[in-house]
């Protein structure tokens, strides 16, 4: 297991907060990912604007492109306008849900269309 998979399934259960950056408050999606990745969790981006071009331009800033592989960041086309992360873990993703109110394994593929992969470790 990667060090990116098993940090991810290591948050499994803590609390979704909007713009959470760590696990005892809570975290999002992007805390998430920061937190799984080991890197700093960006600010300034527009994850609700739908602006995949723009996002997809920040975390080509943060990691290299990569395949669909445990221990991948996943960016999701969620809704419209609504642009969501997850890491890809053997057997489904992690992701914070904002619906089960918590960081969440989902098993399988991502219900969402996967707009791009990014090598988490590195």
């Amino acid at each position: 297991m990667s060090r990116v998979e098993a940090a991810a399934r290591a948050l499994v259960g803590v609390r979704f907060r909007l713009h959470g950056r760590d696990a005892v408050h809570g975290l999002d999606c992007v805390g998430l990912v920061a937190l799984a990745t080991g890197r700093e969790a960006p600010t300034g981006y527009g994850w609700r604007s739908g602006d995949e071009g723009r996002v997809a331009a920040l975390l080509d800033r943060v990691f290299e492109r990569g395949g669909e592989v445990p221990g991948a960041v996943l960016l999701m086309q969620a809704g419209p306008a609504q642009l969501h992360l997850a890491i890809r873990v053997s057997d489904g993703i992690v992701h914070a849900d904002a619906g089960l109110r918590r960081v969440a394994w989902r098993p399988g593929v991502p219900p969402w269309p996967v707009l791009g992969y990014w090598k988490g470790e590195g």
